[in-house]
């Protein structure tokens, strides 16, 4: 059980007076890398810029595109913001402890309902397998999932998408090619008929080279899911 005021999980000095705000203090919130509709985002990666800090109009923000996503499966991705400060200190906490605080929550809503991610019809979070969901106890991805889909009201799937392969983590170091070696074989649907004609929203909890999230996408596609659209609450870089 948490008490509060509580330490913050970033500062280490000034105390998390709410517990909406878990793990950081609203200072430490106030720090990280939130992203803005204003924000010059790739539209379909949601990758920053370089141009980040000029503000985008309305309708040009769907002609930003870094082109290094082209070939990607998925529609688009978007995260709350970069995985730094409090995001990042409240990504690590999920690992340990299944709880959403109240702000994360409402972060990944307000990023769920913009365009294009808006169109989605269906909530499914990125599965871990069964032996190392044993391991945890839960699966953060899901627990992200469970939280935005009672805000947002959408129905959701745990169980039509499955991990069949017990990969090894994900080593620092670990090139994008290998990464997507990894995983690419790793995912299966085992309930198509609940995947096929949806726009399905996959949600994780960090975006770091994306290979998760695309062999995810492979999976749903090949599952005549309509669309896939990918919501984090981080992304890792820029």
């Amino acid at each position: 059980m948490l008490i509060y005021p509580r330490t913050c999980g970033v500062c280490n000095r000034a105390s998390v007076e709410a517990r909406r705000d878990d793990p950081a203090c609203a200072e430490c919130w106030q720090k990280t890398r939130l992203f803005t509709e204003q924000d010059a985002l790739c539209w379909k990666c949601g990758a920053l810029a370089p141009a980040a800090q000029v503000a985008v109009a309305e309708d040009k923000r769907s002609g930003v595109r870094c082109r290094r996503c082209d070939a990607e499966p998925w529609t688009a991705a978007r995260a709350v913001g970069l995985y730094e400060g409090a995001l990042r200190a409240a990504v690590l906490e999920l690992k340990r402890e299944p709880h959403v605080a109240s702000r994360l929550s409402g972060l990944l809503f307000e990023q769920g309902r913009r365009p294009p991610l808006a169109a989605a019809t269906r909530i499914v979070p990125v599965p871990l397998h069964p032996k190392r969901e044993q391991e945890r106890g839960f699966n953060q991805a899901a627990v992200l999932a469970h939280a935005l889909a009672a805000r947002a009201r959408l129905p959701l799937d745990e169980r039509s998408l499955i991990r069949t392969s017990h990969t090894s983590l994900h080593r620092a170091g670990m090139d994008a090619h290998a990464r997507r070696e990894s995983v690419a074989e790793a995912f299966v649907v085992n309930r198509p008929r609940l995947i096929e004609g949806e726009r399905i929203l996959l949600v994780d909890d960090v975006f770091t080279t994306g290979a998760t999230v695309t062999a995810c996408a492979n999976a749903l596609i090949t599952a005549r899911a309509e669309e896939v659209f990918v919501l984090t609450a981080a992304r890792a870089g820029t």
